[in-house]
């Protein structure tokens, strides 16, 4: 049928990672609910109807409006044994031109972290971005406190690059990030001053 495009889908060994779906309502907002200790102290404030039918619904028609449009990746992880729904994975502020670049941002449900989940699911959006969506430099910032972020990004081949000072609200402060970023081998900057 002309004008449909396919939507995007990245595969790993245990997930697919897809765009939300309407269907994938109840086991979102239930495994957010039950992580919700687990996520707050790094996440922005939830508003007081996080976990709404239409907060959802909104999430996910702007998924599929930011991923038409090209400025964003939004993706759910789906495990394909069980076809639960383990977190999310969201490529976004994607940027053409001389940057070509884009920021990753994620979450895992708490009875899903520590298993190797988001580290398959970092690295296979990361070759997407540079292999499918011809992105050069894809970086990510996390509290500096935050040592399993920390540790999930240098394991998927993220560096450390400094400091970000007052880079998000997070519980409703504005706090500092520590940022990472990992490029695409083939246009990696001379690093010599000559």
């Amino acid at each position: 049928m002309l004008g449909r495009r396919r939507k995007p889908r990245v595969e790993t060994e245990r997930m697919t990672l897809r765009l939300p779906m309407h269907s994938d309502y109840r086991d979102w907002a239930l495994l957010r609910e039950e992580s919700r200790d687990f996520l707050m102290p790094w996440e922005p404030a939830w508003t007081s109807d996080h976990l709404s039918r239409k907060a959802f619904t909104n999430r996910v028609y702007w998924s599929a409006r930011a991923e038409a449009a090209g400025t964003a990746l939004p993706f759910f992880l789906i495990r394909r044994q069980d076809a639960r729904v383990l977190g999310a994975i969201t490529l976004d502020s994607i940027r053409r031109g001389p940057a070509q670049a884009g920021t990753l941002g994620y979450w895992v449900g708490e009875r899903y972290a520590r298993q190797g989940y988001m580290r398959e699911a970092i690295r296979a959006v990361v070759h997407y971005a540079f292999t499918a969506l011809d992105l050069s430099r894809i970086e990510a910032a996390c509290l500096p406190e935050n040592m399993a972020s920390r540790g999930v990004l240098e394991k998927s081949g993220f560096k450390y690059e400094g400091v970000a000072q007052a880079y998000l609200q997070i519980n409703g402060r504005w706090r500092n990030h520590v940022l990472y970023s990992n490029l695409r081998a083939d246009r990696r900057g001379r690093t010599d001053a000559g």
